[in-house]
């Protein structure tokens, strides 16, 4: 698909199968369908998902409750995820969507109506859990750039500083010192190779390990003074 105009024949060809009449451009809209005895059906095109796409179908919802939003199909390694996004946005505005293939067939991912999702009381509780086990406020909301303080990360980074000041230590002398209750699994997984054992149960910091704790030096900064580190 090279054009918008090209997504126009397939979704015609669809809603003509179905018994409406298909005219295309009509007013504001792109497409406009209209059967007997139904209510009005109004397609917007895009080549693909824009902002723009979804401002003109919630626009069209002032004209009717009908409305879908249609693309061509999207393609690459990120589409399958793009789609999913995308059909989510539409469920939670009560739109719609097509993608028509390059073979010109049309694909109806939803129809227009009201959509309530359920909501997860297992990531509910998971959120939660990340919230009460982070240390302060290490994350300016919405900043990725220096990268995302998580409490798995606090949690190595307590132990690494404990590495740093003491040497070589015993993992469950680590948990004790940091609070850390898994420090010794931790250590032990290596998630970020901050971590080496020397010994059965004993674990020294790595060259990694010490530019961790320099590179994450700002995220012990922003915790509350009010709390302790092995809180």
């Amino acid at each position: 698909m090279e054009r918008e105009s090209d997504l126009y024949p397939p979704i015609k060809a669809l809603l003509d199968r179905q018994g409406y009449v298909v005219k295309g451009e009509v007013g504001a809209a792109d497409i406009v369908a209209q059967r007997e005895g139904d209510a009005l059906v109004i397609v917007e095109l895009k080549l693909r998902f824009a902002l723009a796409l979804f401002h003109q179908a919630v626009a069209r919802l002032a004209v009717t409750d009908h409305v879908y939003v249609a693309v061509a199909r999207p393609k690459g390694r990120t589409a399958r995820r793009a789609l999913k996004d995308n059909l989510a946005l539409c469920r939670r505005l009560g739109l719609g969507l097509m993608t028509v293939r390059d073979d010109g067939r049309v694909e109806v991912h939803c129809d227009p109506g009201p959509y309530a999702p359920r909501k997860s009381k297992k990531r509910q509780a998971r959120l939660l859990r990340e919230f009460d086990r982070m240390q302060g406020d290490p994350n300016a909301g919405g900043a990725t750039r220096h990268g995302i303080v998580t409490a798995y990360r606090q949690d190595a980074l307590r132990c690494a500083a404990h590495l740093a000041e003491t040497g070589p230590c015993k993992g469950a002398a680590v948990a004790r010192a940091t609070g850390v209750a898994r420090a010794t699994r931790l250590m032990a997984d290596n998630h970020y190779g901050w971590f080496e054992r020397v010994e059965k149960g004993t674990y020294a910091l790595t060259d990694e390990g010490s530019a961790g704790l320099v590179h994450w030096a700002y995220s012990w900064e922003r915790h509350d003074p009010g709390r302790s580190s092995g809180s």
